[in-house]
């Protein structure tokens, strides 16, 4: 399977990295990992585990929600907009699909943008530039 990593070159802009993985359970903990360790040498003083765990959460929708009759694949990329750090993951599902639930106590599944929603200082779906959906999250202040 063909992964791809890249940081952008041009130092001045906004994307600090980008990364495209194939829509199975693996990805997940692989895109963990990944953002991690590209995202260390900038330093930012938001919590990464908490990063993490959203970007689990949204690659995670992206995998079991992305439709497309063509193989596809699920990209990540992340972005330093001034102060602040915004993600983006983006699948070729439908943007009017993605909404905010609140599931009851017993349901085991639903809680994914809830999280997200509780976490980041923002959060945006819409449609992706690459066709699709994007979801994407904002940490305010990542670099003070």
């Amino acid at each position: 399977m063909a992964y791809t990593l890249d940081r952008d070159p041009c130092p001045e802009s906004p994307r600090l990295g980008a990364m495209t993985l194939h829509p199975t359970p693996e990805s997940v903990p692989r895109a963990r990992r990944w953002f991690k360790k590209f995202i260390a040498p900038y330093s930012p003083a938001c919590s990464v585990d908490d990063c993490v765990l959203m970007i689990s959460e949204l690659v995670t929708n992206a995998i079991l929600y992305g439709r497309s009759d063509e193989p596809w694949l699920v990209r990540v990329e992340w972005f330093r907009d001034g102060a602040s750090l915004r993600v983006e993951v983006h699948n070729p599902g439908f943007p009017a699909n993605v909404r905010l639930r609140r599931p009851d106590a017993e349901e085991a599944h639903g809680r994914g943008l809830l999280l997200v929603d509780s976490i980041a200082d923002s959060w945006h779906s819409g449609p992706s530039a690459f066709g699709g959906t994007v979801v994407s999250f904002v940490m305010a202040d990542a670099w003070l």
